[in-house]
């Protein structure tokens, strides 16, 4: 007889989490923050859809003024998805009995009988919303600290010389934690041996510091079989990288001339939507010195997300989601790490949601994380 197979350990809550590595797969994301959640171009006047926020689901519509409102998905009423409505004017209607909202989630009109009474003065939840570099952002904490709080500064994207991007976006089976450390962590170039955007990377220098973890490579940078030709090598020094772990997000300089950033949206505790934007101040015409167009960047970015950039990130993507499983399979697996960038990782985005719920950010782990001999 075949033995019976063993069920899996039971993947911890943050509570329950024994180490580092199990509290920083546990932990949501500070939600007092800035969140890309979706396209700009995805919600045209009267669209509505519907992001979710570690588990929250959100209603996201723009009036017939082109303003985009975000609201707690659910009516009053019977907590039906407002999701599944439409929008009139300015304001969102529920299907089910036509309870309608405004953009701040007042209900402002009931279409049926009362039975006597008079019309309840109600509110849902909404959520301070801004639109920048293409996409629409939410502030799913405190309303009252959104102004407070700054958002991802990108000015090179903005204005009569901005630079070309064209943002990619994936939805990845994947705790947030496991995608920050693999976009700042150079050790899987193997991974990438087809496509080689960075090779021979050597950590130099990392430090905390805040709310951030800076950090910088010496690394050859896009020496792949096709981006090497179109990398201007002659203006832009590519033996150098300069990362941050910016909390929530992620982003990357390369002499000036090279950026990007990670934008990542947790939607629940294995689920994770993932905005990558990146830009360049030029890139050059292959086998000459000469400068791509301004008017034709755009076009070259899209055939080189395409063939290119998407491919090699689905390439993390497939192994972030084969991370997530190992982990989940065996939580209690004793982990070696080398990269001591990972660890501050971890440690930052413990302590930021222990500060969510207003714990203390120095409480040693209850167990010691394995150690090579």
């Amino acid at each position: 007889m075949m033995p019976r197979p063993q069920s899996a350990t039971a993947v911890p809550s943050f509570a329950a989490a024994r180490g580092r590595r199990q509290q920083a797969r546990a932990a949501g994301l500070h939600p007092d923050h800035w969140y890309a959640v979706e396209y700009a171009a995805a919600v045209p006047a009267g669209g509505i859809v519907e992001p979710r926020f570690w588990g929250r689901s959100i209603v996201l519509f723009r009036g017939s003024d082109g303003v985009v409102h975000a609201l707690e998905n659910r009516c009053a009423h019977r907590h039906v998805k407002l999701s599944l409505g439409e929008v009139n004017g300015c304001n969102l209607t529920c299907p089910y009995h036509g309870w309608t909202y405004d953009g701040a989630g007042n209900l402002v009109s009931v279409p049926h009988e009362l039975f006597g009474r008079q019309m309840p003065r109600v509110r849902i939840a909404s959520f301070p919303v801004r639109t920048r570099y293409g996409l629409i952002w939410i502030f799913p904490g405190d309303p009252a600290r959104a102004e407070a709080v700054p958002m991802p500064e990108l000015p090179e994207l903005e204005g009569a010389q901005a630079w070309a991007c064209v943002p990619l976006d994936f939805t990845w089976q994947a705790h947030h934690s496991l995608i920050i450390e693999n976009v700042s962590d150079f050790t899987h170039a193997h991974l990438h041996r087809k496509y080689r955007p960075f090779s021979g990377a050597k950590l130099i220098h990392y430090e905390p510091s805040g709310n951030q973890v800076r950090l910088s490579y010496d690394v050859l940078v896009g020496d792949g079989r096709w981006s090497r030709h179109f990398v201007d090598r002659q203006r832009i020094d590519v033996n150098h990288m300069k990362l941050c772990f910016a909390y929530p997000h992620q982003c990357s300089n390369t002499d000036g001339k090279i950026k990007h950033w990670c934008f990542v949206l947790p939607l629940d505790a294995r689920t994770t939507r993932v905005f990558f934007l990146f830009y360049f101040a030029a890139l050059r015409i292959p086998l000459t010195r000469i400068a791509v167009p301004r008017w034709l960047l755009a076009p070259l970015l899209r055939i080189s997300n395409r063939l290119m950039i998407r491919p090699l990130l689905m390439q993390d993507g497939a192994m972030v989601e084969a991370e997530q499983r190992a982990y989940e399979a065996q939580p209690d697996a004793p982990a070696i790490e080398f990269n001591p960038v990972v660890i501050e990782f971890q440690r930052l985005i413990i302590a930021e949601w222990r500060r969510h719920f207003g714990e203390s950010d120095t409480a040693e782990p209850l167990v010691k994380e394995p150690t090579l001999a």
